[in-house]
């Protein structure tokens, strides 16, 4: 298999990856197999196998700080799975905590809107 080498630029516009999470990679230094070349980075597959990670923790709502926390956990060799749950579990508790705290508003909204149709009806 063909490994692929792309400049920050091209991992960027390929993968749709904003230049400011490659900067904090490469400020990270998470990586090994990020190489310089001529002046710039250059990213093989194992790094965009990573960035894609980095790319989902940002989707589901950790901040820079948790995501660096997380990968070098990922990347260090002894037992951090459990620690890695841990910091998956939390953040799903959180945005369980968000979705309920939703419900209830439109649980009350709704009921609001019952009261409203209801005193429509009423004065037909």
């Amino acid at each position: 298999m063909t490994e692929h080498i792309m400049t920050k630029q091209e991992a960027s516009k390929h993968f749709n990856i904003p230049i400011r999470i490659l900067d904090e990679y490469e400020r990270w230094g998470l990586c090994s197999a990020v190489k310089k070349v001529m002046g710039k980075w250059q990213y093989d597959d194992s790094d965009l196998e990573k960035l894609s990670l980095i790319m989902t923790l940002h989707d589901v709502g950790f901040n820079s700080e948790e995501i660096e926390i997380y990968m070098r956990l990922l990347l260090n060799d002894k037992d951090t799975d459990k620690k890695q749950l841990d910091m998956l579990n939390e953040k799903r508790d959180a945005i369980l905590d968000r979705i309920h705290f939703r419900e209830k508003q439109l649980e009350r909204l709704d009921y609001l809107r019952y009261e409203i149709n209801k005193s429509i009806k009423s004065k037909r």
